[in-house]
């Protein structure tokens, strides 16, 4: 891409070299703080950092307000932005709608006519400014926010109007190609996603061989099944067990999308995790089967291939010699073998419902020889490393397709090159 003709140091760390006929001013210059409440009527807005600050009502992970004490909300107009709790980690929102917000953010209007809304929302939005943001913080941790003192102080680059609202038209377009180009990818891996768990689904309920006789199951959602394989109760091949006391055995947990994992790859934090908090919670074997008795409806169950402790409201299973351990764990993880723990269990809740054993204990299960669990198996592995290998191939040409983005924006508006 091209650069323009001459540059110039502009003083500010961030950005290092600017365009010579690009102005830099202080923020406190530029923007002024809106402080204005008392509008109960408005719109209840949220800051979001995919989607700037929007109505709450379009906010899918939205948590209902009560409506009292609207008054003491802040006023946001179109075209202002907000500075939110977490804005140093990407960025300040802009404001899409009018509405009213919570009084803990910052909003601030434009105070200057040497600049565009369009230009500042893309500019704050940048990896350059948010990598400015990070050095404007005070606190440590979970509370850290950003200081509006040392923000204030800090130099913006500014270009001529026509050239703030070419950045602006050349980007939005740039950008809107890459996230589609990105969205479709996205779709490749829902798909492949999707052909994995029909592999899955294919194999552990004797739908591969084609040519072998079938008999009907008696289950709806499972239909005919090879005429070699077994039907057992459920509790023929699952025993219930619960050994607390094993506070130094590591800790353990159930994921929807993983099965039984250690807690440490997780990613999450627990606090306060003494021997005494630990006393209660359940021992879990290598080949144990593992049900989140809340949430095993949803299918957050799995074969554990680790010694650890569970929480005590884990249900914990001993398995059956009859079960080859991964085979296993593809079948109890099946969609097929979900809707049954969702039969099997009761709540009003539309997010936690509780596993009634004494159901679920008398629920069939079908399951062929050994032999074959261990060459289907073997065919699932195959089959679902490939799958993964491309899902794989897929993230990475999005990573790519991102950061290029990124480094055209912070380019653009900082003056690297010129559109």
């Amino acid at each position: 891409m091209r650069k323009y003709a001459r540059y110039k140091d502009s003083g500010i760390s961030w950005i290092g070299i600017v365009p010579e006929h690009w102005n830099c001013r202080k923020f406190q210059y530029l923007f002024k703080e809106r402080s204005e409440k008392n509008h109960p009527n408005e719109l209840i807005l949220c800051a979001t950092q995919s989607r700037g600050v929007i109505p709450q009502s379009m906010y899918e992970n939205r948590v209902v307000v009560v409506n009292t004490g609207f008054e003491g909300l802040k006023l946001v107009k179109k075209g202002d932005f907000v500075i939110s709790l977490r804005s140093f980690q990407g960025g300040i929102e802009y404001a899409y709608y009018q509405g009213i917000i919570s009084a803990a953010y910052t909003i601030l209007r434009i105070e200057t006519d040497s600049l565009l809304s369009d230009y500042v929302r893309i500019l704050f939005k940048s990896a350059a400014f948010i990598g400015l943001l990070k050095t404007c913080v005070t606190g440590i941790r979970e509370g850290q926010n950003i200081n509006n003192e040392l923000l204030r102080k800090q130099l913006i680059p500014i270009p001529p109007l026509p050239e703030q609202k070419a950045i602006a038209e050349y980007l939005d377009k740039k950008t809107a190609q890459i996230n589609e180009l990105v969205s479709a990818k996205q779709k490749q891996i829902e798909l492949l996603k999707e052909y994995k768990q029909s592999v899955i689904a294919n194999a552990v309920t004797g739908k591969l061989n084609k040519n072998c006789r079938m008999k009907e199951s008696g289950v709806s959602w499972i239909g005919k099944i090879p005429e070699n394989w077994e039907k057992l109760p459920f509790c023929a091949l699952f025993e219930q067990k619960s050994q607390c006391g094993y506070c130094d055995e590591e800790l353990l947990s159930v994921y929807l999308d993983k099965g039984v994992i250690r807690f440490s790859d997780g990613g999450e934090k627990r606090a306060n995790a003494t021997s005494e908090d630990l006393s209660k919670y359940q021992l879990v074997d290598v080949g144990d089967f593992v049900l989140n008795n809340q949430q095993a409806w949803r299918g957050s169950v799995g074969v554990s291939f680790f010694r650890g402790i569970v929480s005590p409201a884990y249900v914990i299973l001993k398995m059956s010699e009859k079960l080859n351990r991964n085979f296993a764990n593809y079948l109890l993880r099946d969609r097929s073998m979900v809707a049954m723990y969702c039969v099997c269990s009761k709540g009003v809740g539309s997010i936690q419902r509780n596993l009634v054993w004494n159901k679920l204990k008398r629920m069939p299960v079908f399951i062929p020889p050994l032999s074959e669990q261990k060459e289907i198996v073997a065919y699932i592995e195959k089959k679902v490393s490939f799958i993964d290998s491309q899902i794989a191939s897929i993230e990475n040409q999005i990573a790519n397709l991102n950061e290029y983005k990124q480094s055209l924006i912070s380019d653009v508006v900082t003056g690297k090159v010129k559109v």
